[in-house]
């Protein structure tokens, strides 16, 4: 048995103990008498197994013994949230349900008692049970901001968007905080199941509700984009992807080659060359700076783009900058130079499959592709391109 489990059981023992000698004093029947007796015997056969390394057994025995009153309840919820914390759930579960079907239980405790069993099943995964109990509270208008947060987590969980939108719009009226950011991707998470069906319009519908929630949301520019551009609008999709230079110049990266494939539907390939030049003189970052290098070629002047390249290396080392220049003095290059060219186009080749491109802000987790919630600490919109050498 674990030393750990012996401490938690060891204070309900004791309880248990002082209980007796309580009911003693209130009774005023002398130790030794035939009632207490019988509660002795319990409470010594729960010491023996817990000495005996049987703690489920014990912690049965010392629930029965230890009943719910105004001196007790705060000792069940003690130890069952002990166990929920150490993630034994089916323990924790089982001390909290026992709390709840006892009758003598105040108003208050009863939904103290729901609201810790409602927890334990959501540590337990039993998202269906936890949810009846944490609405079960806002309809007893209890722990209203606390359900509130949990149900928003089960919903996510859920991937009930629709949900998710409606509760944490209650739960900013009611407490307060602003949740336009997190209302914003919820509406981008429809809109994106919208695209994924084909539904160009409602998605588009979608984004600009996020939009309106949150009218910095990146992802609901770029969503809108993709759905114009599905639907042929090139010229709505160009205008929609320069918002984000307003909205969080860190995503342009983004934008680049959407914004080249809507330019190049139109034929507006020098439209595309001047935004790209604008971006690339006024915010920096390697991937506009490749894009322009690309229509320059295609124009022929690849002597400029490389002009350009080196010009940037110089002032800040990029990899994908670096990989991209062998690439273009590849086309022009033979013998032992292009020999040489491939070996260093080989590993810059290596450090660019290896690298994770982007990083969450919050706890350091990186990806190889965008992802608008953090996998790990659930942060919405936290995950950004890197910036370095092996960056932007």
């Amino acid at each position: 048995m674990e030393l750990t489990l012996l401490f938690i059981l060891l204070p309900v023992a004791a309880a248990s103990g002082w209980w007796l000698a309580k009911r003693h004093y209130r009774t005023g029947l002398p130790a030794g008498t035939s009632r207490p007796a019988e509660f002795s015997a319990d409470y010594f056969r729960g010491l023996n197994l817990l000495l005996n390394e049987q703690p489920d057994k014990a912690i049965d025995v010392f629930v029965k013994m230890l009943q719910v009153d105004n001196d007790t309840v705060e000792t069940h919820l003690a130890l069952g949230n002990l166990f929920r914390s150490r993630g034994e759930g089916d323990r924790a579960i089982r001390i909290h349900q026992n709390l709840i079907a006892r009758p003598t239980l105040s108003k208050a405790q009863r939904a103290l008692a729901l609201f810790e069993l409602a927890q334990d099943y959501l540590r337990a995964g039993l998202l269906g049970r936890a949810e009846s109990l944490f609405e079960e509270l806002l309809a007893q208008n209890e722990y209203r901001a606390e359900a509130l947060a949990k149900l928003l987590d089960i919903y996510q969980q859920e991937k009930e968007w629709q949900k998710a939108i409606d509760t944490a719009q209650r739960y900013e009226h009611l407490t307060g905080q602003r949740m336009n950011l997190q209302i914003a991707h919820f509406y981008c998470e429809l809109g994106e199941q919208a695209f994924d069906r084909g539904d160009y319009k409602t998605a588009m519908r979608l984004a600009r509700r996020a939009l309106n929630a949150d009218r910095q949301c990146v992802r609901a520019s770029l969503l809108q984009a993709r759905a114009e551009q599905a639907n042929g609008d090139y010229r709505a999709a160009i205008k929609s992807l320069k918002q984000v230079e307003k909205q969080d110049t860190g995503f342009l990266p983004e934008i680049v080659a959407p914004l080249l494939a809507c330019y190049q539907s139109l034929e507006k390939t020098g439209e595309a060359e001047r935004y790209l030049e604008h971006l690339s003189t006024r915010y920096g970052g390697i991937t506009p700076l490749l894009g322009l290098a690309d229509l320059l070629c295609q124009r022929g002047k690849t002597r400029e783009a490389s002009e350009r390249i080196v010009k940037s290396l110089s002032e800040k080392p990029s990899v994908r900058g670096l990989n991209h220049l062998i690439e273009l003095h590849l086309l022009n290059s033979e013998g032992a130079a292009r020999e040489n060219l491939l070996i260093l186009k080989e590993l810059t080749h290596r450090l660019l499959e290896e690298k994770l491109p982007y990083r969450c802000t919050h706890c350091g987790f990186k990806v190889k592709t965008l992802q608008w919630r953090c996998p790990t600490c659930k942060e919405w919109a936290s995950i950004r391109p890197i910036q370095g050498v092996v960056g932007e």
